[in-house]
């Protein structure tokens, strides 16, 4: 009986410490500022010298200023992630803005890195996201300005502009970099492209509605 208790803690421990290896380390400073001028890569960005940093290592201007709208998605994203703040890099945070021109979508994407939160600043949003498989449940909200909605990590997300007057969101993420694959880019925009014969198979379409839609990415 004692040496099954030592093995039940044996294993016990060996899980606390493989889960405890496997999670992202904490931040072992102060800060860790991007280094653009290193030829080091790792995992994230080498950090410049603490005496080399300054207040505008910290700084952004431009979320006051509107995205320019006028593409065929009717909608635009200013990212204020580490590629724009590089005091940034370790933190696991970043913003982003979001403006919707009337009848705009932010297309169906996920971020691989990251769990958004989403507040309405100015208008309304139809709004939702599909779980993974097998379940692909959808979940839905008409939010208005004031509103808080969170997309799970990795998910599949969108946000559509219902009304005839402009909306505007804030954003934020779990991450300095959260990456965005937009699903339709990705599956129909691919370079070198997806052949037909698996994009018509995965779509139960045929060949010329698939080369018709690749045409427009």
């Amino acid at each position: 009986m004692a040496f099954r208790a030592f093995l039940l803690v044996a294993a016990l421990l060996s899980l606390t410490c493989f889960h405890a290896t496997a999670s992202d380390p904490s931040l072992l400073q102060d800060f860790c500022v991007v280094d653009k001028m290193s030829k080091v890569r790792v995992n994230g960005f080498p950090c410049k010298d603490a005496k080399d940093v300054v207040a505008a290592d910290f700084f952004f201007s431009g979320l006051h200023l509107a995205g320019n709208t006028t593409n065929k998605q009717g909608s635009a994203v200013t990212p204020v992630n580490v590629a724009q703040i590089a005091g940034l890099n370790t933190m696991g945070i970043s913003l982003a803005r979001i403006d919707y021109a009337p009848y705009g979508l932010n297309p169906p994407h996920t971020h691989p890195r990251a769990t958004e939160i989403l507040t309405v600043l100015e208008g309304s949003l139809y709004v939702g996201f599909v779980t993974s498989n097998p379940g692909n449940k959808l979940f839905t909200k008409v939010l208005n300005k004031g509103d808080v909605f969170v997309f799970p990590q990795g998910l599949i997300h969108f946000q559509f502009n219902y009304g005839t007057k402009n909306a505007v969101a804030l954003a934020a993420l779990s991450s300095q970099n959260p990456g965005v694959i937009t699903v339709a880019n990705a599956v129909f925009g691919s370079k070198p492209s997806i052949t037909d014969d698996i994009l018509a198979k995965a779509f139960q379409v045929d060949k010329m509605t698939v080369d018709r839609i690749q045409a427009q990415f």
